[in-house]
Formats: C-alpha cells, sequence, structure tokens
C-alpha cells in the first residue's frame, strides 16, 4: 500500500492520562441522549468520538471494529474512536452531504470543561462550511423545508415554508394536497430539500404516517420541534428585520397564509436567522407556486435518473452527470442541479432557453471562446457569501477580481455575435453586462483592488495590501524594511568578526522560538569557541548546528518584532475595511454570477448537444392542451453514452385520440424499459431547455411526469415490494391530469397473476377513462392489450375509445435452434408470446429444467413454442392457444364477462332466500352460456 494512504488511514493514539480520562468520562455521560447526533471532540492534533457513536463510525468508515478503543476501566470504560484530520473530514462530508439521517455536533475543550462549537445538519451546513468546501465546489444548495398540517375530514391543508442560506432566500406556500401528499413530494424535490421540520404530535394517525412516509421517500432529515414553535405572532416584526427593502409587501404576502406563516416562524427559530446580524436587510421573500414547475417526485426522479448516485458505475449514469459539463467553479453545477428539479412549463420560457442553446450550437467559435473564459471564473456566489458572513480574507477578495476582469472579454464575445438571435442575447445578457460593468459598478471594485492590493506578491503567493494604500502602514513598511536592514549589516559585520563566509558557514535564521538567531555548523564550531565564548551567547546546541545570539541582535530582533506585529495588526484593519468594502458591492455580484451561471448552463446543453456521436436535435414545444408527444429516432441519451453500447433508435407517437395510451408488450431484456424511460428523460430534457437525443421532436408540454418503474423492497421502512408498487401507484391515481406524462412499468407483478391483471385491467381503465394523461404501460400481461379494440371497456365507462393502441419490442426466435435475438425495435402490434424460457436458456439454465419449463407451460397455458415474431413479417407461425381467440373475439367476450359480473354483485342477497338467489344466478350463467356460443374465449370458462 502506498505509504501516504497508509498515513491518512492510521489511527492517531488517544493520549490521555486517568485523571483527564474520568473527567470526560463524567462529562460524556452528562451529555443528553440524542441518537440522531454524532459527536465529534477536537483534540488538536486528531479527533475522537465515544460510545455509540465511536461504534458506528468504526463500522461505517473503518469496516471494523478493530479500530475501537476503551477509554477509562471497568463499568465507567467507553468506547472510543479517534480519527485524523483527513478523515474528519471525509465523515462531516458524508454526514451533511451524502446521508440524510444525522446531525453533528463538534466540542472544544479538555478535561471535563467542554463547550459545543459548532453543529450542523443536512440542511444546515453553515459551521463546516470552511471544512466541507475547502477544497470541494458546493454542488447544491440545500434548503430547510418546515412543513405545518392541518387535517380536516377528507383533506389536507399544508403551511409550507423554506430558506435556502446560501441565497439568503424565505419561501413559503399554503395549498391542498391528497392522502398521498403528491403536491408535499414534488415540492421538496424542486427545492432539494434535505431537511424537514415537523411539528410533535402526542398521537400517530395514519395521516401523520403517510406524510412522514412521503417524507421517508424524498430521503429529507425529519426534525420534529414542539409544536408552540410554529407561531406567527411576531413574525412580521422579525422579519422586517431580515428582509431588503419595505416590510408592507410582506404582511401583503403573510396575509391569509396562517399555517405557512406559523412553520416560517419555526424555521426562523430554527435556523437562528436573528441571533447573526450578518443576515439583517439581506433576504429576500417570495411565494412559492406549486405550478411555476413541472412536478416531479421521487420516484420519478428515481425512474429517470435524474440525479447522481454513489452507486453509479460512471458519471454518465445520471442525467445531471451526462449535462454536467460547466466550467465555472460550482456556479454553473448548482444552477443545473436546480434546473433538472424545477423544468419549465411556460412555452415561451422554454423556447427562449432554446434559442440560446440553438445560437451557441450554430456558432461553434463563440461557444468555445465563452467556454474558456468561464473556465477563469471562481465561485462568485459562493466567495460573496463569505464576505457577507465575514468569513473572507484578502485571497476571496483577490478571486473576485480575478473573475472580474473576464468579464470584459466575456462581453466582447457576446457583443460578435451577429446571428438571428442576437436581439435576445442583447436583452438578456448584454444589457445587463453594460448596466454593471461601469464606473459605478464592477471598475470601483476593480478599481479598489488594484490600489489597494499588492498584486506584484500575488507571484509569490503572498496576499497582501498595498504598502501605498495607507499612510500608517507605508511608514511601519519603511521601519520593518530599516530594522532588517540592520540586522543584515549586523550579519556582515559578525561574519567578518568571526572570519567566516557569509551564509554559507554563518547563517542567519529567523523562527518563532528565538526569533533571529545566528547559527553555525558544529564543523565550524570548534574554530570560533573562543569567542563564541566570551562575545556570545550560546541558546541551543544540536545537530544542525549552533545557535546564538549577542545584545545587538536581540535587541534589533525585539525591535523588528514589535514592528512587524504593529504592521501585521495594522494590515489586519485595513483587509477587513477593505472585505467590507467589496461587500456593498453584493447586488453587483449576485446578478453577474446570475447572468454566469445560466450562460455556464447553456453552453453546456449546447456542448453537449454537440459532441454526441449522434447531434441531438431542438425540439418542437406546444403547450399542454394541444400538440402530441412525437420523438422520432429517439434515444435514451444516459445509454447510449455508456462505452460499447451501439443504441438502436425508436420512434415513439403519442397521438391524442389515437396512441394516446400505449401498451408495450415483449420479452425481458427487449428494451421495454429503456423506451418508456427514455421518453419520460427526452420530454424532461427538453422542458429544461436542452436539445433531445431524437432526429426530430415535437412535444406538447406536460405539467408533471409520473414513474412507477422497478419498485425494489424497502425493509428498512417495514414497505414490501408490492406495497411500494401500491403507493406509488396511489400517488399516480390521485395526482395525475390529462397534462401529465404517466410511465409504468410492469405494474402487478408482485403479488398472485390474477390479482395482479385485475389491478392492471383496473388501472389501466382508470387511466384511460378518467385521467385521460399521455401513458406509457409496459406489461407482461398480454391480455392487457384487449384494451385497444374499442369496445373492451365500453360497457364499463361509457366513453368512447380514448386512443388506446398496442406496441410490442421485437425479437426472433430462429424456428430450427429456438435461439431468442433481441432486436430492441419498438413496432406496432401487440406481443402474445412470453419469452421467460428463452431468456432462461439465455442465462445457461440446464437443459432439463428449461424442458421442465416449456411443459409446465404448455399445460398451464397451452403454450406452443413455435410461435415467431419476426421483424420482418410479424406473422404467427401457430397460434398461442389451441382455441382460436382473436382480439375482437377477446374483446367482445371480455365486456360480457364483465356484464355478468356487474349484474352478479348487484343481486341483493341479503334480501333473498337461498332457493330464489340459486335462481337468480342460474338464469344469469344460463344467459352467459347462450352468448359464449359465439365466443371462444368465453367458451374456455365453462
Amino acid at each position: 500500500m502506498d505509504e501516504s494512504l497508509q498515513d491518512q488511514n492510521k489511527l492517531p493514539e488517544l493520549k490521555l492520562d486517568s485523571k483527564q480520562a474520568q473527567g470526560f468520562i463524567s462529562f460524556f455521560k452528562s451529555l443528553t441522549k440524542d441518537p440522531r447526533a454524532i459527536r465529534f471532540f477536537d483534540r488538536r492534533d486528531y479527533y475522537t468520538a465515544h460510545g455509540e457513536n465511536a461504534t458506528f463510525i468504526a463500522k461505517t468508515y473503518y469496516y471494523t471494529t478493530t479500530a475501537l478503543r476503551q477509554l477509562g476501566s471497568g463499568s465507567d470504560g467507553i468506547s472510543s474512536v479517534s480519527v485524523n484530520r483527513n478523515m474528519f473530514e471525509t465523515i462531516v462530508r458524508d454526514l451533511l452531504l451524502e446521508r440524510t439521517d444525522h446531525t453533528l455536533q463538534l466540542y472544544e475543550g479538555s478535561g471535563s470543561n467542554w463547550r459545543l462549537s459548532k453543529s450542523g445538519t443536512p440542511g444546515n451546513l453553515g459551521s463546516f462550511e470552511d471544512v466541507l468546501f475547502a477544497n470541494n465546489e458546493m454542488q447544491d444548495s440545500p434548503a430547510i423545508v418546515a412543513l405545518y398540517p392541518n387535517f380536516r375530514e377528507n383533506e389536507c391543508t399544508i403551511g409550507l415554508s423554506y430558506v435556502d442560506l446560501s441565497k439568503r432566500v424565505l419561501g413559503l406556500a399554503e395549498f391542498v394536497d391528497d392522502s398521498q401528499f403528491t403536491n408535499v413530494e414534488s415540492a421538496l424535490v424542486a427545492l432539494g430539500c434535505k431537511e424537514c421540520l415537523f411539528p410533535l404530535e402526542s398521537g400517530k394517525s395514519i395521516e401523520i404516517k403517510s406524510l412522514h412516509d412521503a417524507l421517508s421517500r424524498c430521503g429529507v432529515l425529519l426534525s420534529e420541534r414542539k409544536k408552540t414553535e410554529f407561531k406567527s405572532r411576531d413574525l412580521a416584526q422579525d422579519l422586517s428585520r431580515l428582509i431588503k427593502g419595505s416590510i408592507e409587501p410582506v404582511r401583503d404576502l403573510l396575509s391569509g397564509m396562517d399555517y405557512a406563516s406559523g412553520s416560517l416562524g419555526a424555521l426562523l427559530s430554527y435556523a437562528e436567522l436573528l441571533a447573526d446580524e450578518s443576515n439583517y436587510g439581506n433576504f429576500t421573500i417570495q411565494k412559492y407556486n406549486l405550478d411555476s414547475y413541472m412536478r416531479l417526485d421521487s420516484a420519478a426522479m428515481r425512474a429517470l435518473n435524474v440525479l447522481e448516485s454513489k452507486t453509479d458505475a460512471n458519471k454518465n449514469f445520471s442525467l445531471f452527470g451526462l449535462m454536467n459539463r460547466t466550467c465555472t467553479a460550482g456556479m454553473g453545477k448548482r444552477l443545473l442541479n436546480r434546473w433538472l428539479k424545477q423544468p419549465l412549463l411556460d412555452v415561451t420560457e422554454i423556447n427562449s432557453r432554446l434559442d440560446l442553446v440553438q445560437a451557441f450550437v450554430e456558432d461553434t467559435a463563440l461557444r468555445q471562446d465563452l467556454r474558456q473564459h468561464l473556465r477563469r471564473i471562481s465561485d462568485v456566489e459562493r466567495l460573496m457569501h463569505n464576505l457577507e458572513k465575514k468569513r473572507a480574507g484578502l485571497q476571496h477578495i483577490i478571486k473576485l477580481y480575478q473573475s472580474s476582469i473576464r468579464l470584459p472579454y466575456i462581453k466582447s464575445a457576446l457583443e460578435r455575435y451577429d446571428g438571428q438571435f442576437s436581439p435576445l442575447i442583447k436583452e438578456k445578457y448584454l444589457d445587463q453586462l453594460e448596466c454593471y460593468i461601469d464606473d459605478n459598478h464592477l471598475n470601483k471594485f476593480v478599481a479598489l483592488v488594484e490600489t489597494a492590493v499588492d498584486l506584484e506578491q500575488l507571484e509569490n503567493g503572498e496576499y497582501m495590501i498595498s504598502p501605498g494604500y495607507d499612510q500608517k502602514l507605508c511608514e511601519l513598511k519603511s521601519e520593518r524594511d530599516a530594522v532588517e536592514q540592520k540586522i543584515h549589516n549586523l550579519h556582515k559585520e559578525t561574519a567578518n568578526d568571526l572570519d567566516l563566509p557569509l551564509d554559507k558557514a554563518l547563517k542567519l535564521d529567523k523562527g518563532t522560538q528565538f526569533g533571529h538567531v545566528f547559527r553555525i555548523t558544529k564543523k565550524e564550531e570548534p574554530k570560533v569557541r573562543k569567542k563564541l565564548a566570551t562575545q556570545f551567547i550560546i541558546l541551543e546546541t544540536r545537530k544542525d548546528g549552533v545557535k546564538f545570539t549577542n545584545s545587538k541582535l536581540k535587541k534589533l530582533g525585539d525591535q523588528y518584532q514589535k514592528v512587524l506585529e504593529e504592521y501585521t495588526s495594522c494590515q489586519k484593519e485595513i483587509v477587513a475595511r477593505v472585505v467590507r468594502t467589496a461587500a456593498t458591492f453584493s447586488e453587483v455580484f449576485d446578478t453577474l454570477a446570475g447572468i454566469l451561471s445560466e450562460l455556464d448552463v447553456l453552453l453546456s446543453f449546447a456542448d453537449l448537444a454537440t459532441s454526441c456521436p449522434t447531434p441531438y436535435a431542438r425540439p418542437n414545444i406546444t403547450a399542454a392542451d394541444e400538440g402530441d408527444i412525437v420523438l422520432e429516432g429517439s434515444r435514451h441519451p444516459c445509454v447510449e453514452a455508456q462505452d460499447g453500447v451501439n443504441f438502436i433508435p425508436n420512434d415513439c407517437n403519442l397521438i391524442r385520440g389515437k396512441s394516446w395510451f400505449q401498451i408495450i408488450t415483449g420479452p425481458n431484456m427487449g428494451g421495454k424499459s429503456t423506451f418508456i424511460r427514455q421518453v419520460g428523460v427526452n420530454v424532461l430534457m427538453a422542458q429544461v431547455g436542452c436539445f433531445v437525443p431524437c432526429d426530430k421532436a415535437h412535444i406538447s408540454v406536460r405539467d408533471c411526469i409520473f414513474a412507477r418503474v422497478g419498485a425494489g423492497d424497502c425493509q428498512l421502512r417495514g414497505v414490501s415490494t408490492f406495497m411500494q408498487e401500491m403507493l406509488e401507484t396511489a400517488s399516480i391515481l390521485k395526482g395525475a391530469t390529462d397534462r401529465s406524462l404517466i410511465i409504468i412499468d410492469e405494474l402487478g407483478r408482485g403479488t398472485s397473476t390474477y390479482d395482479g391483471f385485475g389491478l392492471a385491467w383496473a388501472i389501466c381503465e382508470h387511466l384511460v377513462a378518467v385521467t385521460k394523461a399521455p401513458t406509457l404501460f409496459a406489461t407482461h400481461f398480454h391480455e392487457l392489450t384487449a384494451l385497444a379494440h374499442e369496445n373492451a371497456y365500453s360497457e364499463l365507462s361509457k366513453k368512447p375509445n380514448q386512443g388506446v393502441a398496442n406496441y410490442h419490442v421485437s425479437a426472433h426466435i430462429d424456428s430450427e435452434s429456438h435461439k431468442l435475438t433481441m432486436l430492441y425495435k419498438v413496432e406496432q402490434g401487440a406481443c402474445d408470446q412470453s419469452f421467460g424460457i428463452h431468456v432462461a436458456e439465455f442465462a445457461n439454465f440446464p437443459e432439463s429444467v428449461v424442458a421442465l419449463a416449456r411443459e409446465k407451460a404448455a399445460e398451464l397455458e397451452d403454450f406452443s413454442p413455435d410461435l415467431i415474431i419476426s421483424n420482418h413479417s410479424k406473422e404467427e407461425v401457430e397460434p398461442k392457444r389451441k382455441r382460436e381467440c382473436d382480439s375482437e373475439d377477446m374483446s367482445r367476450g371480455a365486456a360480457r364477462a364483465c356484464r355478468f359480473l356487474q349484474e352478479f354483485t348487484a343481486l341483493p342477497f341479503e334480501q333473498m332466500e337461498s332457493k330464489q338467489a340459486f335462481q337468480h344466478i342460474s338464469k344469469l350463467r344460463s344467459d352467459l352460456e347462450k352468448d359464449a356460443s359465439d365466443s371462444s374465449w368465453l367458451q374456455q370458462f365453462f
């Protein structure tokens, strides 16, 4: 193993004597129990954790309990683990940025005297920002949300508020939600919520449990607070200190939103916004509108692989990883992250983004020039955040300066563009840059830095105030230089006196212990031993030589130290003054950060569209109530980006009244799941404002994407595969509208075949007849294809066909070898054969097992293995069932069977005698048998 890696993973030794250990143990045991809190103790050179925290860290990060040590003895002893600085930073990043199930506390002190110095949660990173982002870019702006639910009869009013601490934005909303809390879930996803405050309930009702489940699906940390904290009294007064501008618009915003105001009151208290004076007058407040963006719940985010996951094999596994080609240091990434969670609904706004992307796609020189300049732009948002928080130094000012001097080049590059979108570029960027790059705004800041900072010292890696900036500093520098010159002169005199070569034999050292001292090697010491003993004071004798001084050097050294301290103190005051002045430019830099990050993301979209082996196309966008969803030659962007994949494109034609609801059948591994997901991904990309991986695309804007794709077991939450599937489907049935897009894969597979098929059929009927949303429904229940025939469900719904169409993914079976070849093409028509046994052959099942499987399948399903669905002919060599039942026969039979069931369930059995009931049932059966004489499908039931 590499030595540096060994050092990094080496456990620091916990050095405490028995008295210190006893004092610490008594303090540690006095702490209140908090199962979510991970507590670290700063030992200066390393950190420790104890008790259950130590066990958690040993198992989670060291992967072994051998890292544990016992502090103290016997029953008083506690488990302990020590971590070095690198490991501490790794753990902090994981707990606060990746996981959402713990809070973090850092204590400082010694013996039995310790105090809490820092605390952080996934939603409130403030105290640990120096650790989290010292060497890493901030990829997301975590938000804390507070929810205040009010349950009444069959509905729930939700008061929601949020705070984005990095952008200093407050928001609130009040809305009615359904029993699955689909609105809450989509709001949490859109806001990037990492932590949620919730009123502590004495009793856990079913409704509260459902709301907790919705929060759990979003992976947020749930922080329960006392109900008394959710109050709006004095809220307007508190906000008047935080919000920029007049308080009157804020009062108007709060009026009529009692629950949202209560949740905002709890949020202000929890985040302690009023305790930090740097927050005063720096926050903005806004009403959050649920209908501002496309709604995406946690299931859709997972199904479409929108954001990165720790399990991704490479960055192209997620849409964010694929699309993130941003150049700025963090700003572009955060904006892309937000855009992917908040796709647009406004056609004009979407087309505005697409126009800009098209401009950058068509003008390669402009695109490359702008990206080259953006690579030199620092994270302006984070730098301004540090300035406003008074955590900035001269190096932050320099980074802002270096970014500022690039802006005229960016402006010049944009001015050179003379294409069809010139007016848009002028309106969006050039006019604003013109406004802010002038002598009253950015140039004023540039002049301040060039005057105040010694830019020549930057080459030496030193951040210093220019001596000429301040008269006192200039005088102190002159005085310091004069004393330094006297010390050098004394060095020369002493070298002559001792007859030693200057610097080679007699060196001048400057250290923290002795200040300025002379040093000679031990080899030279015998030559001057006599003079050293009589004229100098020997301070230290070590392997590297003898250190000595005299009264003159000591006096000059003390004088130098005194002047240096004055100079450092004066420079510190001037730096603080410069930082305060720079902070007054926050409005300028906030606007410029918005322009730069937006440019960065749109250029990233253009780079993606042009650099793929098959270029992306600009989608044609129409309003939600008009147009269809037609994707010609569509591909899945993440799948085609994987190494060694030769992706086969497919068309998707979701046409109103014709194929608005598509049932897709076909073999496992044939590409059904990839196809339906790629449609969702293409729609999402288009509404974000990006070109799409298609030859041509026409997209009717969708207000929501619902996805039920491959639910996994959630045993940690006590939710089975089937229950998870039903919960996600319930969200679709309650939350979807005719403007949504629905993607469902393999519904009903988690229970018995008959129950599963019944549920799948009923859900399809509801989506077709009631919801009327464009839907892609992939299934192995081939009988569902009967829905596509006009009268299959008319007797139940009493509504005309809403446009149900059958599609299948094609496969070819060699008639002699029975070998299956996947063709990955989606074509019209139903596939009424299962290919499970062929897939088992692919997996090298033993021949005897495959043969028995064919035999049992034939018994249960009258299965004939000679069916061929060819990509060329699509002809059935033999029917699947021995009784020949065409699709129309099945449709008529199913409708008649449904009528029989309706009539049967309508019988008032509780008011009838058994004989009378038997007569009615016999008549129903007799009528059904008569009608079955013309239906082979019905005859199989008698």
